[in-house]
């Protein structure tokens, strides 16, 4: 590990020209794209929600990077536990499981859908949950069960949800309706 590029990935701070610029080099280098994988499939770093904010912008822009780290994304969902890295993370599983061009080996479909599920359970907070929500709908396109599983947690509805939370499970309900 370099520990130039370790330092770097600790330093980052949540402004988005930050984000952004370290984007840019983990496209132009991929030792470095390797390394925000490892810290930040790797929970017991302190930094690994940092690494996480970066995959993100990574995934969304080109998610085609990510192909050969999915098993080391997709086993690490189930360990991530704090607000600043599971959001990311839900975001990465929305990606993974919607965009174009992905084609998810059912292990990777199975650890998302746990992951997301997870993260549903956990209650998260309301971004995290309305990206968990979406990529296990368009998962349960896929595994029919999915799609009862989701009606059974959100016919359970959280009690006293906040206006953000109801529109989210108001939004998936609707289109578990019509799907």
């Amino acid at each position: 590990m370099n520990s130039d590029d370790y330092s770097q990935i600790a330093s980052i701070k949540a402004y988005r020209a930050t984000r952004d610029f370290y984007k840019v080099r983990a496209f132009e280098s991929p030792e470095f794209l390797a390394l925000l994988v490892a810290v930040g499939c790797n929970p017991k770093d302190k930094h690994h929600y940092k690494a996480l904010w970066i995959l993100e912008l990574v995934a969304e822009e080109r998610i085609a990077l990510l192909f050969p780290y999915l098993d080391d994304f997709c086993n690490a969902l189930s360990q991530l536990t704090l607000d600043p890295a599971v959001r990311p993370a839900s975001k990465i599983c929305l990606f993974l499981a919607t965009k174009k061009g992905v084609a998810l080996q059912p292990f990777h479909e199975e650890r998302i859908i746990e992951g997301c599920l997870d993260f549903i359970l956990r209650d998260a907070k309301v971004a995290t949950i309305a990206y968990a929500l979406r990529a296990l709908f368009r998962l349960g396109e896929k595994h029919p069960w999915v799609h009862d599983e989701l009606r059974l947690l959100l016919s359970r509805e959280l009690e006293n949800p906040s206006p953000g939370m109801r529109f989210v499970v108001k939004e998936t309900l609707q289109r578990l309706a019509n799907g």
